[in-house]
């Protein structure tokens, strides 16, 4: 790869919003000259096809990265194991690697596992960037304009791997951020992996109902606007949990006792304790907001 940070052939593993999205900006900024799209359904694969989302599409992992100049594993992070076993024998000693895992502590560590002498060229990486929508047809230009990547460099990585990452995700738009991967995962785990589980356990709730089906008949925008990410991919969403389960469930201790502090709040009919709790959210949302 040279200095201009154009790529010859990317190589896309996971053809749907993340990866497709980064393939169509780069396409478009002219830094890819060709985009081979690898996943395990071909009705996806030929979705991406019709819509340019990629230029080539395999099913053979193997040999699509033998010439690759980057990979990009746009796959649930409970993939990544697989993944990397996979292509690790047949990555040429140029290619950069790179993935949009929503965790990171896990996959620094399948990086060490499956190409420790390779470690200088990868990059992990984590878009902010999502939807409850999936596959090549969600894809689409414009997805990171304005949104933060966060790299998490590996001790090993070096300074003209993450500067040629961090120049692609640019040329898409994106704030770069740097941190390590343990901080990451705390982090996420607070304002997304938090909010993903209650909005599931809380659609569930539901469902379990006898009058489930009036409820939802009747529910409005807030309930729409609250479950929204329940509609995410559960596969992806199954993988996040587990692999940052310890500061997940860290997370969710403390959200149990502050719900546990509302309950007594309401049973004490604490019109003011309740009041004050609502105004002090209210406070942080508007101004997270602005």
């Amino acid at each position: 790869m040279e200095n201009s940070v154009v790529v010859n052939k990317l190589v896309v593993i996971g053809v749907g919003l993340i990866g497709g999205s980064f393939s169509l900006d780069l396409k478009r900024a002219q830094l890819v000259r060709q985009v081979v799209g690898v996943g395990r359904s071909t009705a996806n694969l030929e979705r991406a096809l019709q819509l340019k989302v990629i230029d080539a599409a395999a099913t053979d992992t193997t040999k699509a990265v033998c010439d690759a100049d980057m990979v990009f594993l746009a796959i649930p992070v409970g993939q990544m194991d697989t993944v990397l076993a996979c292509i690790a024998p047949a990555l040429p000693a140029h290619t950069l690697i790179t993935d949009g895992g929503s965790t990171k502590g896990d996959v620094a560590q399948l990086y060490r596992k499956h190409l420790p002498d390779s470690l200088h060229r990868c990059q992990p990486a984590h878009p902010i960037a999502g939807s409850d929508l999936s596959g090549a047809a969600a894809a689409r230009y414009g997805l990171y304009e304005n949104k933060k990547v966060v790299l998490t460099p590996l001790a090993e990585t070096t300074p003209e791997t993450t500067a040629k990452v961090a120049a692609l995700w640019q040329a898409c738009g994106a704030e770069i951020i740097q941190m390590s991967p343990t901080e990451h995962d705390t982090i996420f785990a607070a304002v997304s992996h938090l909010p993903h589980v209650l909005a599931f356990t809380y659609m569930n709730t539901i469902l379990a109902r006898p009058d489930a089906a009036t409820c939802l008949q009747l529910a409005g925008s807030g309930f729409r606007d609250f479950t929204r990410i329940a509609g995410s991919h559960p596969e992806m969403w199954r993988d996040i949990v587990l692999a940052n389960r310890a500061p997940l469930l860290a997370d969710l201790a403390a959200f149990k006792t502050q719900l546990e502090q509302m309950m007594l709040q309401l049973e004490a009919a604490d019109a003011n304790a309740l009041e004050q709790a609502f105004l002090a959210a209210s406070k942080v949302r508007s101004s997270w907001l602005r």
